[in-house]
Formats: C-alpha cells, structure tokens, sequence
C-alpha cells in the first residue's frame, strides 16, 4: 500500500482508543475502538473487523486508513485481536474454530449494547476477516445487520488456498508455514504488562502446525464443511456485499454467493488480487471506503443511498493484458448485471488438430499428454500479493510453460470474444494410476507473440470405481471464472499439462493423461447483452490518515528461477531479505525465504521450503521467532517437518521439531 500514495481525508490520523471486551469465560480480548467525534447520529452503528494479525503493531497502518475513514464520516468502528492473537489472551490453534465464531458472537453483543451504539452491527474483512464476516453471518447474531466480505470463500476446500480442484496447493504451504509463525508471536508489553511472558509461554507450550491438520484432511469432508456457507446458504439473512478481484484466488465463491443467497446482495469483481480495492493491484484503485460508507448508511442507519438501486453485480471485463511478474497491466471497462447467473450466448470451440473452432473435427484422434514436472516456473502464486506484500509474483508471459504444453489456438480474432463467467472444458481422459493432474490454462496471445494468461484452472482427476486403467472417461472441469474480451488480432489459446509446478504439487508417478482430441470441447459463456454499460464512475481511491511509523530498513525482495543444465531440475528461491519499522516505539524486522526445486521426470524429487524469522524489541525488551516447515516425500509418503524456536533476549525459551507424514 505504500506504494500507492493516495490522497487522505485529514491533515492527523482519527483519534482512537484501547479497550478490553470481556467474554463470558474470563478472557478478555484486546481492541481498538474509533468512536467519531462527529456522528452520524444521536446513537451510531459500529463496524467490526475480527482477524489475528495484531491490531496494536500488525494492521495498525491499514486499520487507521480504514476505520479511521468511517469514523470521520459518522459511524464508530472496532478492530479485535481474536483469542490468542495480538494482546488478547487465549490460544489460537487454527482457522475459524467454532470457539472463534463464539468469540464473536459475544462481541457483537457487547459493541451494540454500548451507550453510544444504535444497536446496529456491520463486519468488515478481507481473508480471514472475509471469512469470518460469512462465518458469523451464518449464526445470525441479532445486532449483524450487513457484513463486507472481501477476498473470501464460501467453501473452505473447493475454493480456498489449501486445495484447487483437489490438487494440493503449494499458497496453502506457504500460508501455512506463516500461519505457524504468527501463532508463536509474543504480545506487547506495553499494552500487556508483566503477563507477556506468561501469555507467550501459553502460546509456544500449546503451538502445533497448522498445515499438518489441513495436510490430515486431502478430501473435502467434515473438517472443511466447518465454516463452509455453501452447506446451507440459507443460514446467512443479514445483507451480504462480496467484493474480490479477477487476479485474486477467490473469484468464483463470489458468483456462488450472488446465485444462492436468500437475502440482499451485492458484489463487485474488479482486475484486483488479494487486496482491498482502495489499493488494488492491478489498477485501477477505487474509492472504495466511500462506496462502503454508502453501504452502511444504508443497512446501519437506514438511509436511502442509491446503493441498492444499482445492479446486483458491478464486473471488471479485461482486456489488452500485459503480463509481468512484478506490475502486470490489465485495460478495461466496467457493466453492471442484475442477477447471476446472466442469459448470456455461449461460444462453443472443438479441437481441430491443433486448432481451436467452431466445427468439430469428431475424428478418432488420440494424444498422450505427459508434461515435464518443471512447466510452471513462469505460472507465479496462485494468490499474488497475499497479504499485501511486495514481490515478483504475478505470472510472466506464458510463451516458455505453452511450450512444453499441449496447445489449441483459434485463428486470429477478427472481433473481440468475451468471456464472462466460469468456462468449461469437456474432453475425454484416460490415465493408469489412481489420480492424475490436469493443469488447464486460457491464454491471449497478442500479435506480437506476447502470452498472456487469462484464467486457469487445476484438476487432480480421481478414477472412478469400476473404471479401469487406460479406460476412457468423459469429464467436464471448470475453469476459474474471468471477465475478459479477448482482442481482435489476438488469438485464444488452451494449453493443457500435468504439471504446474510451483503452484501445485505434483503426482509422484504416472503422470501420464491420454486424450481423445476430437471429443474436447471448451464452452465460454459471452457478455450478457442486457448488461450495464453506462454506469456512474466511482470516486477517487482516499482513506484517512494512517498512524505514525516508521521505516527502519525497507528490505528487497527477489525471486529467481534456475535450470540446472546437466540434470535438467528446476528451483525456484524468493528472499525476503530483513525489513525493520518502528511503530508506537515497537520495533519489528521480518525476513523471510521460500524455495521449491523438483527434477523434470520425477515426481518424488519435488521440494518446498519456508522459512520466517521476526524480532521485536521496545526499549530493552528483545524477543525473536524463527521457523522452517519443510515439505518433501519420502517412501510414498508426504513429509511435513516443522520446526520453531523462541528466544527471550539472549536465552533460548523455546525450541522444538515436529515430523508428520500423509497419503498423496
């Protein structure tokens, strides 16, 4: 975000306070309230936001350019650090436990019966914070009365950074092994007193990695049911705005929210990745904090903004897609839909020999599909700037993984073709093993041989009961859903692999797919010709003025790929080299790396590693965090090594190594 200078709304940032909420058990979680020193009312609505990421050092910068803006438009707001997180007491143990949602539920109770609220609650999040606002939406707490989820999943298996279409994601690993390091982090003196090292040492004695559960459960099943709205959309009755980005990793949770929802809905799809649209990347940026302000005068205080007036849907349609691994650039425009999903032409393509068109050759042609385990070192994360972090990790152009990818091309366009929505590719698959990896890829390429990828999709194809190896099976495998008009001049590419790594893990053998050409068909649903296209344009991106900090030392972060020549083995290796800053006299230096390396025909070559380390230190006050998860394969087996050290000063108070192994 600091990237982006945007204009702010006040000369200092929004006054705020440090309160204590209290639960029903004894705990009491650490907040920040913003009450507006001029309200919108005799009695105001408050806006929460529930993540675990430190609201006192971590989010400070982010959470005062945010709350701080609805604060000075008249509405009060409250970021927590959930149960074990920041300055609050307790264990965290993992991802939105049904103890969080509680948490929560009593929360929500406490801000709307305070003497200055309305009675009326919103929630507000991105990710986790998205997550939570679906989640706690669906136990229907009586004050909720909207929630803005951003960047958020209804299905915590189908569609989150753990698994796509059953293919172990390698964001999940990396997620996890921060994940891991963020639940050892100490509280702050300062606002914690002497109980610091009694909360720390709670922490570290009841810490255990969270991605050796998620790693437990490789099938969607009870544990990712917990927290999945899609079990009963029904549950959720309070207004609901979704709102993420083409470029993000949780588009089509969005279009499901927008069919299945019982009660008011919104969304906005914008050529963003996993952040918010005020500092969205890639451009443009949004005014979207006064757009969230009209929401909530609407829903908190019963206002008539116009909002619900506008259509349902309010979509980015790329187009003219330059691809860079640091600063990708998509152009476009924006249309408005009234409901999904739209009436809209479909463009049916059969494959040709290697050629996309509308007349299908329905010949008895067949291919063997056996990629090399290296094609996808140019593909980038599945969730670029996760986080907000700065890094090359978009995809560069595609030319070198279509290479060693089977490819179907259209003639040169001679008219734009849009896409808009979920494309689906049916084709006819045969494979000896157990499983199979099928990597699926949409891609512009643009007349002066640039390659642009467009959208994608990841399938770890099971063979069914009955069905024999090599037997021939008919599937149909969605494609994560775009707005996108594919230029005149350009022409539209599929590109098929079994490989795609290191976004996905890979199978450790019989990577083969056999494929009957003549029966694959790929349907793109077009633009919905009632859509909107004269719409109002949004305000200029603006938040308020965030807290003091302070950068120390601003880091560098890099990202290479390496072919080894005699072996033919790929690694990739990204640094975070140490990054320091002061805020509230709290000083913090982060670093970081992450390094995956495989062999082109073996499958059991492939390795992931991560690496964290943070210190912080207030006056003569030093602690510092280290981990490293490992992940590897070893006799058949998945391994997952993790390991974390704490030391308190010079003393090391915490040191220890945990070893599990999956079926995959």
């Amino acid at each position: 975000m600091q990237n982006f200078p945007i204009a702010t709304t006040n000369e200092h940032p929004a006054p705020f306070q440090q309160i204590s909420i209290p639960l029903s058990d004894g705990i009491e979680l650490a907040a920040r309230l913003w009450l507006p020193e001029t309200a919108a009312a005799a009695k105001v609505p408050v806006v929460l936001e529930w993540i675990p990421y430190r609201q006192s050092d971590g989010t400070a910068l982010a959470d005062s350019m945010m709350h701080g803006y609805f604060a000075e438009n008249g509405i009060a707001a409250c970021r927590v650090d959930i149960r074990g997180s920041g300055n609050s007491p307790g264990v965290l143990r993992d991802e939105y436990l049904k103890q969080e949602q509680d948490d929560a539920l009593e929360v929500i109770a406490w801000l709307a019966a305070q003497h200055w609220c309305n009675g009326s609650v919103g929630m507000i999040g991105i990710s986790w914070g998205g997550f939570a606002g679906l989640q706690i939406a669906s136990r229907r707490p009586p004050a909720l009365k909207a929630i803005i989820t951003t960047c958020s999943t209804d299905d915590r298996y189908r569609d989150d950074v753990h698994f796509m279409g059953g293919g172990l994601l390698i964001d999940g690993m990396q997620w996890g092994a921060g994940l891991f390091t963020q639940l050892a982090r100490p509280p702050d003196p300062a606002h914690v007193g002497d109980k610091w090292q009694e909360m720390w040492t709670t922490r570290l004695e009841a810490l255990e990695p969270p991605l050796a559960n998620w790693m437990a459960h490789m099938d969607r099943d009870s544990f990712w049911r917990h927290g999945s709205v899609c079990e009963n959309y029904a549950d959720i009755q309070c207004a609901v705005w979704a709102v993420g980005g083409w470029v993000d990793g949780y588009t089509d949770p969005i279009l499901r929210l927008m069919e299945h929802l019982p009660g008011p809905r919104k969304a906005l799809i914008g050529p963003w990745t996993h952040m918010y649209p005020t500092w969205g990347q890639p451009g443009p940026q949004i005014g979207f904090l006064q757009e969230c302000m009209r929401w909530w005068r609407h829903w908190l205080l019963e206002e008539d903004t116009g909002i619900m007036d506008e259509p349902v849907l309010r979509l980015w349609v790329g187009s003219d897609p330059k691809p860079d691994p640091f600063a990708p650039q998509i152009s476009g425009d924006w249309i408005g839909l009234d409901s999904w999903p739209p009436t809209a032409p479909v463009t049916t393509l059969f494959a040709n020999d290697r050629q996309l068109s509308e007349w299908s050759s329905r010949d008895d042609a067949q291919v063997t599909l056996d990629s090399p385990l290296t094609l996808g070192a140019t593909g980038g994360e599945w969730c670029p700037l996760d986080g907000g972090g700065n890094g090359p990790e978009f995809a560069s152009d595609a030319a070198l993984d279509d290479g060693m990818s089977l490819c179907f091309d259209t003639r040169p366009l001679t008219a734009p073709l849009h896409l808009v929505g979920i494309a689906t590719l049916k084709v006819r698959v045969a494979f000896q093993g157990e499983r199979a990896l099928l990597a699926i890829r949409l891609n512009e390429v643009k007349p002066d041989g640039t390659v642009a990828r467009v959208t994608f999709g990841l399938h770890r194809l099971k063979r069914p009961q009955g069905v024999s190896p090599g037997q021939f099976i008919d599937v149909a495998l969605p494609i994560k859903s775009v707005a996108h008009a594919f230029g005149a001049g350009s022409r539209l590419r599929l590109a098929l692999s079994t490989s795609y790594w290191p976004m996905v893990w890979p199978e450790a053998r019989d990577n083969s797919i056999r494929l009957a050409t003549g029966a694959l068909q790929l349907d793109l649903p077009g633009r919905p010709p009632d859509a909107w296209h004269d719409l109002a344009p949004f305000d200029d991106a603006i938040h308020a003025m965030p807290v003091p900090s302070r950068i120390i030392e601003a880091g560098h972060v890099s990202r290479d790929v390496h072919w080894d020549q005699t072996t033919g083995g790929v690694s990739l290796v990204s640094v975070n080299t140490p990054s320091t800053r002061d805020i509230d006299g709290l000083r913090i230096t982060s670093s970081g790396a992450h390094d995956y390396s495989i062999l082109p025909r073996d499958g059991t070559s492939a390795r992931a590693g991560f690496q964290f380390a943070e210190t912080y230190e207030r006056g003569e006050w030093r602690v510092r965090i280290e981990t490293d998860t490992q992940v590897y394969r070893e006799k058949d087996r998945l391994v997952l090594s993790s390991r974390c050290t704490a030391t308190a000063g010079i003393t090391e108070v915490f040191a220890r190594t945990w070893l599990h192994q999956f079926d995959y």
